[in-house]
């Protein structure tokens, strides 16, 4: 029973999904009661998986003694799956009123639901070979969601974005390789893998390989030198990169991440080592460059995608200390980022459906026309910067004494890297609040007397999205702990 449930929780929405175009709906609402459904029963599995913790190893496909596809459920898995079932449903409801007046509105939700369906399989992967398989078909999946407008501007982020995906993908595929040659197991299990005896005076290549993995399994976290795919990726509709940047394609890069580091790997076999040194120099430079970025870029969704690069190394800087504390900042900020930057992308898209306005220096009064939208939009900049009451505040907080802990010289820059970067989100978040709340006493209200909020399918999830954020903000306590029973602490 709990073999199939595994089964049927990953597959009913790849299924479901492929039968989106050919189902005969009288209108467009039968349509969107369908994709509701298969996100709502699919959640649903997931939360019965969850309440009733199969501890076995459930395998789908079997190559050989050593390769296999299998799933098993851990407290990182159910972590990450439980996640990825509350935002999915709210963030499909979000678009049926932004995908009403696109093209393509069949095509584009067979590919946003059967993404739901490959990353709950990288959320329940038991060995590296099915983490790597899902892994790549993530890949594949959401290529037609970035291409899905079809202009040449969309035609030449897929490109980029493939490419990109492509060399990650050779880049984990050593990794993969060298853990099932030098591993004792292809399984995740706490404290890695490494055969000592196999590794014998090998110990260098090794630590070349995790940064190779490092960087093929995190190019979709979008760390330098390998950034500029995710703010080209915004492009695509608001739904797609709300999917790219909060909830699925970043996210599955930092969990492949923290799965390498700690499951495969070992966090005490790299801590000190030239490979541990290394990616951190990489974390550190792309939290200030992402910010940097995001200051001087004037496109609000492209000034939230370098926001994104940023924050997902804050993610990485909480992996790589490779400490229990670290793996706890990593995963707290893992889980409040994805609502903080949803909630902010989905206001972007709001204004952009409602507006048609693309650029920072358009917002001016908006705020006085759209205020439940920028209050929310408010709400998510001011957790981002990490203001205290918020869920922002407490991931980086948690980060921040993880690296002080560490008594690592590199991570107390890290430490000043993170004030760096709160700094510059508070110039960058704050300058869009004051452009619509306080264009100047001259303002012309009256060329906007036609733009209002939005209609509840946007605002449902923003509000709920919101208040997940302020709540844990202010009660963190519960989550801290189990985050810090899932690390180890």
């Amino acid at each position: 029973m709990e073999q199939y449930l595994f089964f049927l929780t990953i597959l009913f929405p790849i299924l479901g999904a492929c039968l989106i175009p050919f189902l005969p709906y009288r209108r467009r609402t039968d349509m969107l009661i369908y994709l509701e459904f298969l996100c709502l029963v699919t959640s649903a599995l997931v939360l019965t998986l969850l309440y009733l913790s199969p501890q076995g190893t459930y395998t789908l496909f079997r190559f050989n003694s050593r390769l296999s596809v299998s799933f098993h459920l851990d407290a990182m898995g159910k972590l990450f799956g439980a996640m990825v079932a509350f935002l999915w449903p709210l963030a499909v409801l979000y678009s049926f009123e932004y995908m009403k007046h696109e093209s393509n509105e069949k095509s584009f939700f067979l590919f946003y639901i059967v993404t739901y369906g490959v990353t709950l399989g990288i959320a329940f992967s038991e060995n590296i070979v099915t983490l790597y398989f899902f892994f790549e078909a993530l890949s594949l999946v959401t290529l037609p969601l970035v291409m899905h407008t079809r202009t040449r501007e969309a035609i030449l982020a897929s490109r980029t974005y493939l490419y990109y995906m492509i060399g990650g993908a050779a880049f984990a595929f050593i990794g993969m390789v060298f853990v099932l040659t030098y591993g004792t197991t292809a399984s995740f299990l706490p404290g890695g893998v490494m055969d000592l005896a196999k590794i014998g005076n090998r110990t260098n290549v090794i630590y070349l390989v995790y940064i190779l993995s490092f960087f093929g399994f995190g190019i979709k976290t979008a760390v330098w030198p390998f950034s500029n795919w995710l703010p080209k990726a915004g492009v695509a509709p608001t739904p797609v990169t709300a999917l790219l940047h909060a909830v699925a394609v970043v996210n599955t890069g930092a969990f492949a991440v923290m799965r390498i580091t700690y499951y495969s790997f070992g966090a005490d076999y790299l801590r000190g080592s030239f490979a541990q040194y290394t990616v951190m120099g990489f974390v550190l430079f792309t939290i200030v460059y992402g910010c940097s970025r995001a200051l001087k870029e004037t496109h609000l969704k492209r000034r939230l995608a370098w926001s994104t690069v940023s924050n997902l190394s804050y993610i990485l800087f909480g992996v790589v200390l490779m400490t229990p504390l670290g793996l706890t900042g990593a995963l707290c900020h893992m889980l409040f980022h994805s609502f903080m930057k949803i909630t902010s992308f989905f206001c972007a898209g709001s204004v952009i459906y409602k507006t048609g306005k693309n650029y920072i220096h358009e917002l001016d009064g908006l705020g006085r026309r759209m205020p439940k939208i920028f209050i929310l939009f408010a709400i998510s900049a001011f957790a981002l910067m990490g203001v205290p009451g918020l869920a922002g505040f407490v991931s980086k907080w948690s980060l921040a004494y993880a690296a002080i802990d560490s008594r690592e010289p590199l991570a107390y820059i890290g430490v000043g890297c993170l004030l760096v970067s709160a700094l510059l989100t508070a110039i960058y978040m704050v300058t869009i609040l004051v452009r619509a709340f306080f264009p100047g006493k001259d303002f012309a209200y009256s060329s906007l007397q036609d733009i209002t909020d939005p209609n509840w399918y946007m605002l449902l999830p923003l509000f709920v999205f919101a208040a997940v954020v302020i709540f844990f903000g202010i009660h963190p306590a519960p989550v801290l702990e189990l985050l810090a029973s899932i690390s180890g602490v």
